[in-house]
């Protein structure tokens, strides 16, 4: 339960840094990118830096890599750089959510079986001979249900930043199709 709560916490920090607005989709990048295009394709370094900046730069710099004139690209072959850039950017974004959904499902029940386990303990350790004594009874009890408790304090955020996380990969995934549908004209001017 503690490799839980630590690996939880270091997921949700981990993805707090980078899924952030700044590192994933800059608001400006967009229309730096369409003013760069309209004079004609940026130069291989520009691109370079382009990918660099940021998950949809990448993105953009995949669909305007496939716009040269001399391939003679057509719509569809554009369409295909740019899904296969979403792909592999909607891959980079979905990372460790899985693994904090799972600890999000895994933690309440780890708690359950070691209520379970404490409570076997504690009925086990009763014998009839020497009887029962209600204090250490109803003491061991209340450790055993402690495990529970840690379990959904585990789990009740893990769950709700894994929500978080998912809300906010879907918006980043339409803001990268819509930037890729509004860069698409400008790149089929220059790659005809």
């Amino acid at each position: 339960m503690i490799l839980c709560s630590i690996a939880a916490l270091a997921l949700i920090i981990e993805r707090l840094a980078n899924l952030r607005e700044v590192k994933v989709a800059p608001p400006k990048l967009l229309d730096e990118v369409l003013g760069l295009t309209r004079s004609g394709l940026p130069s291989d370094d520009v691109l370079r830096k382009l990918a660099d900046n940021s998950v949809l730069g990448s993105v953009l710099a995949a669909g305007i890599r496939s716009a040269t004139p001399s391939r003679g690209t057509n719509e569809a072959q554009l369409r295909k750089a740019f899904e296969s850039a979403g792909r592999a950017a909607v891959h980079k974004l979905e990372r460790y959510l899985n693994a904090l959904g799972t600890i999000a499902s895994a933690a309440p029940l780890l708690g359950l079986l070691g209520t379970v386990v404490g409570m076997i303990e504690i009925f086990g350790a009763q014998s009839p001979t020497s009887g029962s004594n209600p204090e250490m009874l109803a003491h061991g009890i209340s450790v055993a249900l402690y495990n529970t408790a840690f379990g959904l304090i585990i789990a009740i955020p893990s769950l709700m930043f894994y929500r978080y996380f998912r809300g906010r990969v879907d918006a980043f995934v339409l803001d990268l199709e819509l930037a890729a549908e509004r860069l698409l004209p400008h790149l089929l001017r220059h790659g005809s």
